[in-house]
């Protein structure tokens, strides 16, 4: 495995680490930053699967289009381009006034970031 798929893995990690200990806090609940944790870590293990396999990815965090990205070498992976859509809105939006997570969103986030993180590690043998 390529040094700098390594580095976007390990970023992934961190990201879901976070995500999960967020979603067990009971008390003042922080919906949106595990939400946001859970949508930044599997944009990072798609581009860590883009990087693997020497694709170009631009800078963002529409996760529809990095796994239509990644339909190039994982074509089964369009399972999981209605996780990604949902994903997506949480990797920006939520991090103004006026935005909330709930309960059940964090839940959502939680599954469809499992989802691809699963398929993830598994193309790259992990």
């Amino acid at each position: 495995m390529k040094a700098s798929t390594r580095e976007w893995i390990k970023k992934a990690e961190s990201d879901w680490l976070v995500a999960v200990s967020l979603t067990r806090r009971r008390k003042i609940p922080v919906h949106d930053h595990a939400c946001f944790h859970f949508q930044q870590s599997a944009e990072k293990y798609l581009k860590a699967r883009l990087e693997e396999a020497n694709l170009h990815f631009p800078k963002t965090h529409d996760l529809d289009e990095l796994v239509r990205l990644c339909l190039r070498i994982e074509p089964l992976w369009s399972a999981l381009s209605a996780a990604a859509k949902r994903l997506t809105k949480y990797g920006v939006h939520f991090h103004y006034p006026g935005n909330e997570a709930t309960a059940t969103e964090m839940k959502n986030c939680h599954h469809d970031a499992r989802a691809i993180r699963t398929e993830a590690r598994a193309a790259l043998g992990l």
